[in-house]
């Protein structure tokens, strides 16, 4: 899971705690809208945030460098992805990614995987999902064909 420039610190500590139990990592890139050390955060991971494999990068560019994901190993999140989520392909590496609670993704990022876009659908009645609630609903998908000797067996 990654989270690029995340603003809110109980949504990050929520998807902390989701990553934890899906058995996924949490990259976080800079920059954050909060401080790791932030209580929130602790508070809304609860006492799961010790646990939490994370890895935090100071740029996407530092992130893509050092991760190498080939396109089909990657997920990016926008609100004008152009396909549904359930589409999306899964590889045993996948990232899933995300922007920001009130930005989105940048336009850098977008444009570096144009083919591997999503959206999750919703009515006209909102303007969007939680981040995450998105998130969760993106990672639960991703792993709902792994065989069942996944990390929660």
């Amino acid at each position: 899971m990654v989270l690029v420039a995340p603003e809110v610190h109980w949504n990050t500590g929520n998807i902390g705690r989701t990553c934890l139990g899906a058995g996924a990592f949490l990259h976080l890139v800079k920059p954050l809208g909060f401080s790791l050390a932030d209580r929130q955060v602790k508070r809304a991971g609860l006492d799961y945030w010790p646990k939490v494999r994370l890895s935090v990068w100071e740029s996407c560019d530092e992130f893509f460098t050092a991760t190498a994901p080939a396109p089909a190993e990657t997920a990016v999140f926008a609100k004008t992805g152009s396909r549904p989520f359930w589409e999306m392909d899964r590889p045993r590496r996948l990232f899933l990614v995300f922007g920001s609670e009130t930005k989105g993704l940048p336009a850098d990022v977008l444009a570096r995987y144009p083919a591997r876009t999503y959206h999750i659908p919703i009515t006209r009645e909102v303007r969007c999902l939680n981040l995450s609630t998105s998130v969760g609903i993106a990672l639960y998908e991703s792993l709902r064909t792994l065989s069942p000797t996944h990390a929660w067996s």
